[in-house]
């Protein structure tokens, strides 16, 4: 259950929501996206409901919460060829595109793998690097840092702090303590259920 939350988040800002389990974190990333309507109160962008299937929200918020439906018989590649197109990217620049994000996230080795065929940290890169294709001003992860060890949590950090560095916003869920304090711009607490 999510306690009455009030949170506005501005450009560039990089916010952690720490807490133990069950505290809400993930229910208020949920409603954060528009994938869960509150039961009170309102969710807005820029004075707009926010709701998932609205295009123009989908255009802002890039969300991670929970593992990325994949497809049994596309490569990693395919995927973010797919992600890629989908999204509006030109054909001629989805090589080089799909190739910074895999680089940045030292994945390129897994681009002709399939999902299933990743260990469940490598699989946690490729779904960041979905997202991470996508044109987003706000992402939004739950916990992304989950089964990657210590030198990826490093990277993780490093590319949030540089998506934040362009003028995006990212608000993520987080149990890692010094990854949150090397990253955060600032951080919000759910304290634990009652």
């Amino acid at each position: 259950m999510l306690p009455p939350t009030s949170m506005t988040v501005a450009p560039a800002e990089n916010v952690v929501i720490t807490g133990e389990n069950g505290s809400g974190k993930t229910t208020f990333l949920r409603v954060l996206t528009g994938n869960l309507t509150p039961s009170a109160g309102s969710i807005t962008l820029d004075g707009r409901p926010i709701d998932e299937r609205d295009p123009a929200t989908r255009r802002v918020i890039a969300p991670l919460i929970g593992p990325v439906a994949g497809y049994r018989d596309l490569t990693v590649a395919d995927h973010l060829i797919l992600i890629d197109q989908t999204w509006g990217g030109d054909r001629d620049g989805a090589g080089e595109r799909i190739a910074t994000v895999l680089e940045r996230l030292d994945i390129m080795r897994f681009g002709n793998r399939f999902l299933a065929e990743l260990s469940s940290g490598q699989r946690q890169l490729v779904e960041l690097s979905m997202v991470l294709l996508r044109p987003s001003a706000l992402l939004v992860l739950d916990e992304p840092e989950q089964r990657l060890d210590e030198g990826r949590r490093a990277l993780l950090g490093e590319v949030l702090r540089e998506r934040v560095a362009t003028g995006a916003s990212v608000v993520w869920a987080c149990h890692d303590r010094a990854l949150a304090e090397a990253t955060a711009t600032r951080t919000v607490h759910f304290p634990g259920a009652q």
